[in-house]
């Protein structure tokens, strides 16, 4: 009996919309329990003009209450709305549809992708998705379906695909080539933290670029030998042919196919590949100008209003962060009906809509998915448990005597701990600033080399929370390429799956900075880890 029963067990699988309804529940009875039991902190922020800490206390929200049930039930469409991640997947999702539809995708695959070798190319999706966290996160919302499609017409698993583009976002997030958005949402957290101890303190936008640079192509390296070496034998070959026999979308060519016309076919597309590639230089072209001031006509991408160039292109409301997904979007919205023209290969607007509308289809499952894990976050978010324990967590620090490697270690676990319940780099440091800033300071440890232990942490557990919004495009692809929709892929099973890419790369990031902060490397221009 016991052994039909365990059986049994191993044969249920929970589908990722159930867990996280299961999951929203549990939250909101834990913030009913927290609340009754007057679960608080109280963090310190920095005043900008007096320079010193103000105390700000925080207690949990208690949703498990008549007035916590008419938010969750009066916000729910605004959750909807609001969620970022399905902005971008939207945009994302019509950009990369039409190119597939038009066959630009498949032709530029076929005929120079193709021809990279596996770790190569490898090495390629982990490099851009990492630098892609340069603006805002439009990684995962291009990067993932893109990788997935380009994978499956290479004749490669497309899970490893998803794998391969969601760890390097999440797992190399906030290293880039340049200088980005990451510098502009921590660089004033770092200065005011800084300026508890030393008013005159300056800190660069540049100050983190050399540390940032030599990492990006550290982690690409490990990454692309992890994912080949491990992760890669596990997920196994994708058995296309007899599972989507009858599916247009994911049906290779057949050889009858590819053996009638195909010099004539050949040259259409050869065609068609040369004007999409011209339009699509004309519009990058058009792009870059946008982003160059004082030229006549120039500057379209930039907010004039801010004094810095950095401030223009990444501040607040410059209008080149703001589009970025919209822009990328667009590059293949106009190769794509470019390709088309060239290459004949649709008859009309009709033939090409009708098959971007039968392409759409296997992905509406992720919006169902969408609104369910919009819930969960927002629902997380009301109850303030997650800044609660960050600050916590932050806290520690304070009552602890420690310096140099034993500091920074600790530091590291902590913030990326809190990265658990608190995806938000931003008000993650707004939290652990005010301490962590100050107490590396007096260790003689400099406040720019603080905020680079922070972005290791970050990225350490940045992909490993269902509370990061954008795991929901992960997962949601995963069980849109997952063969057999009696057994979904699990929270559990997904997590599993790049729990190898999480463990060394966590490990790669301590030995990177602890590295880093024994050899006295400079991190930036002019900026070392010690003061």
């Amino acid at each position: 009996m016991n052994d039909k029963r365990k059986l049994k067990l191993k044969k249920f699988y929970l589908h990722p919309i159930t867990t996280f309804l299961l999951l929203t529940i549990l939250v909101i009875v834990l913030s009913g329990v927290f609340s009754l039991f007057e679960m608080q902190a109280t963090y310190n922020t920095v005043n900008i003009n007096t320079k010193e800490l103000e105390p700000t206390l925080i207690t949990v929200d208690n949703l498990f209450s008549f007035s916590g049930l008419r938010y969750i039930l009066s916000n729910a469409t605004k959750n909807f709305l609001s969620f970022a991640p399905l902005g971008t997947l939207l945009i994302s999702l019509f950009a990369l549809t039409v190119a597939e539809a038009s066959g630009f995708i498949e032709t530029v695959t076929k005929k120079y992708l193709s021809k990279i070798p596996r770790q190569i190319f490898t090495f390629i999706v982990l490099f851009i998705a990492s630098t892609s966290s340069l603006v805002n996160e439009v990684g995962y919302a291009m990067l993932i379906p893109l990788v997935a499609t380009i994978y499956f017409i290479n004749k490669r698993n497309p899970i490893l695909g998803i794998i391969t583009a969601f760890c390097g976002v999440s797992f190399g997030y906030g290293v880039s080539l340049f200088v980005g958005t990451q510098e502009m949402l921590l660089m004033d957290y770092t200065k005011n933290a800084a300026m508890l101890i030393d008013e005159t303190t300056h800190i660069a936008l540049s100050s983190n670029l050399i540390f940032s640079i030599v990492a990006t192509i550290i982690l690409s390296i490990v990454g692309t030998i992890i994912i080949e070496k491990i992760i890669a034998p596990k997920i196994g070959k994708y058995k296309k042919e007899e599972e989507f026999a009858n599916t247009e979308q994911y049906s290779p060519i057949s050889i009858e196919e590819e053996e009638q016309k195909q010099i004539e076919k050949e040259k259409r597309e050869t065609k068609g590949l040369r004007i999409a590639l011209i339009v699509g230089a004309i519009y990058a072209l058009f792009t870059i100008y946008a982003l160059i001031p004082g030229l006549p006509g120039s500057g379209l991408m930039l907010d004039m209003t801010e004094k810095t160039y950095a401030n223009q292109i990444f501040g607040e409301k410059a209008y080149f962060q703001n589009a970025f997904t919209y822009l990328v979007a667009l590059f293949f919205i106009i190769t794509g009906f470019s390709y088309t023209i060239g290459a004949k290969s649709v008859k009309n607007d009709k033939e090409l809509i009708e098959k971007i509308n039968n392409k759409l289809t296997k992905t509406g499952s992720i919006f169902i998915l969408i609104f369910v894990v919009s819930q969960f976050i927002a629902i997380f978010k009301k109850t303030n448990i997650g800044i609660v324990v960050t600050t916590w967590l932050a806290s520690i620090l304070e009552y602890l005597e420690m310096n140099g490697i034993v500091l920074i270690i600790v530091t590291l676990l902590l913030i990326a701990l809190s990265g658990l319940l608190l995806t938000s780099s931003s008000t993650k440091w707004a939290l652990f600033s005010p301490i962590v800033v100050p107490v590396f300071m007096q260790a003689n440890i400099s406040p720019e080399f603080a905020q680079i232990v922070m972005r290791a942490a970050d990225s350490m557990t940045k992909g490993l929370t269902p509370l990061l919004g954008s795991f929901v495009i992960y997962i949601g692809y995963l069980n849109i390429y997952n063969l057999n929709k009696e057994k979904p892929i699990t929270i559990r099973k997904s997590l599993k799956m790049i729990s190898p890419y999480f463990l060394l790369i966590a490990a790669v990031w301590i030995v990177l900075v602890i590295g880093w902060y024994i050899i006295g490397l400079p991190i930036g221009p002019g900026v070392y880890p010690t003061i």
